[in-house]
């Protein structure tokens, strides 16, 4: 049996209790963090003076802003590996429809953002190289012999995109971050849950726990 077998059916023991693997859910909160981070650091940034310190803040965004760009193509190819659990967040309606639409919402722009930093970096800041966790150098793209105008231009637009986004970004955590509490603490279902390590559901759920159409139904089961 291959090693990538293993690893899936390994994932899928844990997908099958309506949880997120370990990986899933360490892909998850260390994203977290570092989007946190990234997000605190950028406005700390733009109240800084222009200098080295400035700079070397600069730096530091754009080595944590190559982390991220890997950990998200990293973490999409896992959950094309090994699909997310059918729980609680998946009951058909309104709220399923924009759970998903958040997903697919964080994951493009959390690819998008270390773009278009990148591209920020590759056409304005050639001779100051991008470090990946400051320990690998990282490619720049072939933006540092276009004409001046054009770069300046890469640049207008790329700070209009991060920074919109980044807002956008903020306003998709917040909105994240209530409807997780409201799972747990109002639904008291397994959503929550699932992507939280050494947390169970609550007890007692206000509403019938939900079963997958191919997955049999407990008390299906039983009567079999």
């Amino acid at each position: 049996m291959s090693l990538v077998k293993r690893l899936r059916q390994w994932a899928h023991g844990h997908t099958r209790q309506r949880r997120y693997s370990p990986v899933g859910q360490t892909f998850h909160w260390t994203m977290a963090a570092l989007v946190v981070f990234q997000l605190w650091w950028g406005w700390r940034m733009g109240r800084l003076p222009v200098g080295g310190e400035k700079l070397e803040a600069y730096q530091l965004h754009s080595q944590v802003g190559a982390v991220l760009l890997v950990l998200i193509l990293m973490r999409g190819a896992w959950r094309l590996m090994v699909p997310g659990p059918k729980n609680d967040a998946d009951k058909p309606g309104w709220q399923r429809t924009a759970a998903h639409a958040t997903h697919y919402a964080f994951y493009a722009i959390l690819l998008i953002l270390p773009l278009t930093g990148w591209a920020m970096w590759s056409a304005m800041a050639a001779e100051q190289p991008i470090e990946l966790a400051g320990v690998v150098t990282w490619p720049l793209l072939p933006l540092h012999d276009l004409p001046s105008e054009v770069r300046w231009r890469i640049m207008d637009v790329g700070r209009t995109i991060h920074l919109g986004l980044a807002i956008l970004l903020i306003f998709l955590i917040f909105g994240h971050v209530g409807a997780a509490l409201k799972h747990h603490f109002w639904n008291r279902d397994d959503a929550t849950a699932a992507m939280v390590p050494f947390l169970d559901p609550p007890e007692n759920p206000r509403e019938p726990s939900y079963t997958p159409p191919d997955q049999p139904s407990p008390q299906g089961s039983a009567a079999g």
